[in-house]
């Protein structure tokens, strides 16, 4: 299990991307892995025969065998890696004493087999051995017939106090299923149920909850005319095939402003107000797992679509679950932006240990005054979430004044560049 974060202490094998038994070639993609942050593909080490030890679903902790990359005609070892039934969690490898490859795990499933109930002829439970297990009991006398249901399903019929035999199963030949039980304990539940985050969110919970209990929030709140913006995404869309986007234009208006005010590109880090050398600009991302937020680095050194293009890149991978740890690291401030969705304006929490994080609302016409007239405009809220240890009132609003400055003229990013 490999190390995808300076923090990580286990990883969750999603799925093989090749079969037990299969030859591997060095470099292409064998196995998707989720972080506490991301889901990734990890390529193959070496080229040999993949040898299966974990299976899809379990929890292992970093620098635990999952697999062995094995040589022509080399055998398995004997016996998997030392207390890999104890450390594995959620997984049904630990209610057998040998591992199983995920065909015999697939073959039991498919037949109501226990696999504690197989004898293994090789270290550990292959097809052959499952198949040679219900050959048996098909020449038996039948007293021995094999349960009409998963031994995850009858797992968790037990701990819902359901019986197993009473269900209408779905699965090959009307065997039940982890589903048909879960659905069974909805409906004669009596009250609500549960539902078991994924590590993507249960990181996000926790380090909402670190920035609320821990960083003293603040916030700016500044309506701005965006009918230049507006009509700058227009001029620019004619010069790219690349989509843009309004976010793609406040990456680049943000990483201008966080030029001048060092402080809001600072973050809070053992007591100390740390000022970071790059503007690197993170997105909030929401995916069916959680939030995630990746990450365009050195986004003041980039041009309009350039942004647009890795933008579309990083959300493409965020929403096939694909996001690398450096498409996740070192960013220096955020940008959630829910505009999309129709909400005019709304307070976001500081995405630590970054100091600021800025929360854009949608492009609205309302009824302003233009020369001392009343006049329909396009209108868009911003607010700033500060936290109070790095950034103070003045410094937020200044930013947030060039920012604003930005948007209503993005002529003066222009002139900037040339001055500079």
């Amino acid at each position: 299990m490999p190390a995808l974060g300076m923090a990580q202490d286990n990883g969750k094998l999603i799925a093989w991307l090749k079969g037990d038994g299969e030859p591997v070639v060095q470099g292409e993609p064998l196995v998707e892995i989720e972080s506490d942050k991301a889901t990734v593909e990890i390529e193959a080490p070496a080229s040999g025969i993949l040898g299966v030890c974990a299976n899809p679903g379990d929890v292992v902790p970093v620098g635990q065998a999952i697999a062995w990359i094995l040589a022509p005609g080399e055998a398995m070892p004997e016996q998997g890696p030392p207390d890999l039934a104890s450390r594995v969690a959620d997984s049904d490898a630990q209610k057998t004493a040998l591992p199983a490859s995920p065909v015999a795990r697939r073959l039991a499933e498919k037949h109501g087999l226990d696999l504690a109930q197989v004898r293994a002829s090789r270290g550990r439970i292959r097809k052959d051995d499952v198949l040679r297990h219900i050959q048996a009991h098909k020449a038996g006398d039948g007293a021995a017939r094999l349960s009409p249901a998963s031994p995850k399903a009858r797992q968790m019929a037990r701990e819902q106090g359901l019986d197993v035999q009473s269900l209408q199963g779905s699965g090959p030949g009307g065997a039940v299923l982890a589903a048909d039980v879960q659905a069974e304990a909805i409906k004669t539940a009596p009250g609500p149920q549960s539902i078991e985050p994924s590590a993507i969110w249960q990181v996000m919970a926790k380090r909402v909850t670190q920035s609320w209990t821990s960083a003293p929030h603040f916030y700016l709140l500044r309506e701005v005319n965006a009918s230049r913006l507006i009509a700058w995404r227009e001029r620019a869309q004619e010069r790219t095939e690349t989509r843009l986007t309004y976010s793609d234009l406040l990456v680049k208006l943000v990483a201008a402003a966080l030029g001048q005010h060092a402080r809001v590109n600072a973050s809070w880090v053992d007591a100390k107000i740390v000022l970071n050398p790059e503007i690197n600009v993170g997105l909030a991302v929401a995916v069916e797992r959680g939030l995630v937020v990746p990450v365009i680095h050195r986004a003041d050194k980039l041009g309009l679509s350039q942004i647009a293009a890795r933008r579309q890149h990083l959300v493409g991978r965020a929403q096939a679950s694909k996001l690398s740890p450096d498409d996740l690291s070192q960013g220096t401030f955020t940008i959630s932006n829910l505009g999309m969705y129709g909400v005019d304006v709304f307070n976001a929490i500081v995405n630590p240990p970054q100091a600021a994080i800025l929360a854009v609302g949608r492009i609205a016409e309302r009824v302003v005054p233009v020369n001392s007239q009343p006049a329909v405009q396009p209108m868009m809220i911003l607010s700033l979430s500060c936290d109070h240890r790095v950034i103070d009132g003045a410094r937020g609003a200044q930013f947030l004044e060039t920012l604003a400055d930005l948007i209503e003229e993005p002529l003066l990013l222009l002139v900037k560049e040339v001055s500079h």
